[in-house]
C-alpha cells in the first residue's frame, strides 16, 4: 500500500518574485543545514517543549530572510504574497521539516486581524516585532466555564487612569508560559450580556497581576497554560476595534486561524498517516481487512481534505471556513485511534523513560502514542466540533437556531 504525494500546487507568483516554490524549498534546505540543522522536525502538538530557543532563533532567522508573514503588506515586512503563493511556501516549509513555528499565533491570528481592525499606530507598533521573531503571542479566549461557549466569557476590564485593568481567568492558553503579549476577549461593559459588551484587549504578558500556570496533559507535557489576570493593567489604546465590538474582531481571529498554513499541517498529517502505514506493515496489522480499509478510507479523506481547503480559501474567511475545521479536527482524531490500533497491545506500554520519571510518570512515548494521546484534543481547541456544526448550520445553511 502506497500514499503518493500531492500535485505540486505551484503558486502564481507576483511580479518580481518568480518561481516563490523553488525559492522557498532551495533556501529552506541550505538554512537547514547549517547552523540550524538540529532544529529540523522540533516542536508541534505534544512536543512544544523541544528546543524551544533554538526554534525562536530560528524565527528570527525566518523574518530577517523575509519568510515569515508572506500576505502582508511591504511596509510591515511582508511581501503582498498571493494566497496561492502562501501555500506553496507552507508546502515546502512542511516538507523540509523544518521545526514547528513559535510564531504562529502572531504572524497567523493576531497579526491579519491587527491588520483588518487596527489602527496605523498599532500596526506601526505590533506588525514589526511579529514579523522579525522578537515577540510571540498567545490567545486568551477560553475560560473555565466558557469553553466552546465564548460569548459566556466572564473576565472584566475597567478603565482606571488612562489603562484598562484586567481581572478574570483563562484557560487553555498555548504558549502563553513563553509569550510577550495575549490578545484577551473580555467584558468591559458591566451587566452585559453573551455577545454585547465585550471588548478585544491587548495585554502584555510581563506585567504584575498576570500570573501563568502550566497545565501537565495526557502526553506528559505542558504547552497549555491556565492564565489569571488579577489587576493586570495595559495601555487604554491597546484596544482591536471600539470597546463592546469585541465579539465581531474574535470572530475574525477565528477566520484567520484557518488560514494558508493550513495546507502545511496537512503535509504533516500525510506524514503521520505514512508513519501509520509503515507501522500496519510491520506489525502484520494491514493484513487485516477491518484495518487495511480504515487505512486506504484515512488516505481518501486526506485527499478530499486537501481539495476542499483549496476550494475554500480566499482573502477574507467567511463562517463556512468552519467545514475545514471540522473535517481536519475529526479525520485526525480518527487517525489516532487508528494509530494505536495497528500497535496492537505494544501501543498500550509506553517505554521507560532514559532521563528516569517525567512529571507525569508515563516514561517514553513513541510518535504514534502521542499522536493518539494529543489529538484527543482536536475536537475541542480551536473552536469544538459541536460549536462548528453550529455556525456551518445557522451561518452557512441558514438553518434556525
Amino acid at each position: 500500500m502506497s500514499l503518493p504525494e500531492p500535485a505540486g500546487q505551484e503558486g502564481k507568483e507576483p511580479p518580481g518574485t518568480p518561481g516563490l516554490r523553488e525559492q522557498a524549498r532551495a533556501w529552506l534546505e541550505e538554512a537547514l543545514s547549517g547552523e540550524f540543522a538540529h532544529a529540523r522536525g522540533l516542536g508541534g502538538p505534544g512536543r512544544e517543549h523541544e528546543g524551544h530557543e533554538l526554534r525562536q532563533a530560528w524565527e528570527r532567522h525566518l523574518g530577517k530572510a523575509g519568510w515569515t508573514c508572506l500576505g502582508w503588506p511591504e511596509r510591515y515586512g511582508g511581501r503582498a504574497a498571493s494566497l496561492e503563493d502562501q501555500i506553496a511556501f507552507h508546502e515546502e516549509y512542511a516538507r523540509a521539516d523544518a521545526p514547528a513555528r513559535v510564531g504562529h499565533i502572531g504572524e497567523g491570528l493576531i497579526g491579519p486581524t491587527i491588520l483588518e481592525f487596527g489602527t496605523d499606530e498599532q500596526k506601526d507598533r505590533f506588525l514589526p516585532p511579529i514579523q522579525r521573531g522578537d515577540e510571540l503571542w498567545c490567545q486568551g479566549y477560553s475560560e473555565p466555564e466558557a469553553g466552546s461557549d465564548l460569548a459566556n466569557v466572564q473576565t472584566k476590564a475597567h478603565l482606571e487612569g488612562g489603562e484598562w485593568v484586567v481581572t478574570g481567568q483563562k484557560v487553555w492558553t498555548s504558549l502563553a508560559h513563553v509569550a510577550d503579549w495575549c490578545f484577551v476577549l473580555c467584558r468591559t461593559e458591566p451587566g452585559s450580556q453573551r455577545h454585547k459588551g465585550l471588548s478585544y484587549l491587548l495585554v502584555p504578558m510581563d506585567r504584575p497581576g498576570v500570573d501563568v500556570r502550566p497545565i501537565v496533559q495526557l502526553t506528559g507535557t505542558s504547552e497549555f497554560n491556565e492564565v489569571f489576570f488579577d489587576g493586570a493593567r495595559t495601555a487604554a489604546g491597546n484596544i482591536l476595534g471600539a470597546p463592546g465590538e469585541g465579539w465581531r474582531v474574535a470572530m475574525a481571529t477565528l477566520g484567520y486561524e484557518r488560514g494558508a498554513s493550513t495546507l502545511g499541517q496537512q503535509i504533516g498529517f500525510r506524514r503521520e498517516l505514512a508513519k501509520v502505514v509503515e507501522t500496519a506493515r510491520r506489525t502484520g496489522a494491514a493484513d487485516d481487512p477491518v484495518l487495511r480499509d480504515r487505512l486506504v478510507q484515512s488516505w481518501l479523506e486526506l485527499e478530499i481534505m486537501r481539495l476542499n481547503a483549496l476550494r475554500m480559501l480566499r482573502p477574507d474567511p467567511g463562517p463556512e471556513v468552519s467545514i475545514a475545521k471540522l473535517y481536519w479536527s475529526e479525520w485526525h482524531r480518527r487517525l489516532g485511534e487508528l494509530a494505536q490500533a495497528v500497535q496492537g497491545k505494544a501501543g498500550l506500554v509506553a517505554e521507560p523513560s532514559q532521563t528516569g520519571p517525567d512529571e507525569s510518570g508515563q516514561g517514553e512515548l513513541n510518535e504514534l502514542q502521542r499522536l493518539y494521546l494529543f489529538s484527543r484534543a482536536d475536537t475541542i481547541y480551536a473552536g469544538s466540533s459541536e460549536i462548528q456544526r453550529n455556525i456551518i448550520a445557522e451561518r452557512t445553511l441558514g438553518l434556525p437556531r
